[in-house]
């Protein structure tokens, strides 16, 4: 059960991952908009109303039956903010990594946007 539960901070991981860069994935792949939009508006709602994701208890309960210890608070409080801030996790952090997510999706999804409206530009000459 720890190994699964190593697999669900993996899976959490690259799941964040996307929903923060995953918009420059349209570049190369536009349907990749049917998947990331819906994570990128998961991701912002769990960073925004200070929510707990669904993976987070399920890797709790998996270290638990594995005999591990689980943990108090977030994913990102847990693994993310250790790494990059010294102190515990506050409404004003959640709020500032919300607004870097959405800011890193608006440069994604403008470029995007460009890219597309660029090539309905050539085609239509």
């Amino acid at each position: 059960m720890a190994t699964l539960a190593d697999a669900i901070v993996v899976l959490h991981l690259a799941f964040i991952a996307f929903a923060t860069v995953g918009g420059f994935l349209l570049w190369r792949w536009p349907r990749m908009i049917f998947a990331h939009l819906p994570a990128l508006a998961w991701a912002t709602w769990i960073a925004v109303t200070g929510s707990l994701c669904p993976l987070t208890p399920l890797e709790n309960r998996l270290r638990e039956i594995a005999g591990e210890g689980g943990y108090q608070g977030g994913f990102i409080e847990h693994y993310i903010l250790p790494m990059l801030y010294p102190v515990g996790l506050t409404r004003e952090t959640q709020w500032l990594l919300a607004a870097v997510l959405l800011a890193f999706n608006v440069v994604a999804y403008h470029g995007f946007i460009v890219r597309v409206r660029r090539g309905a530009k050539h085609s239509a000459t």
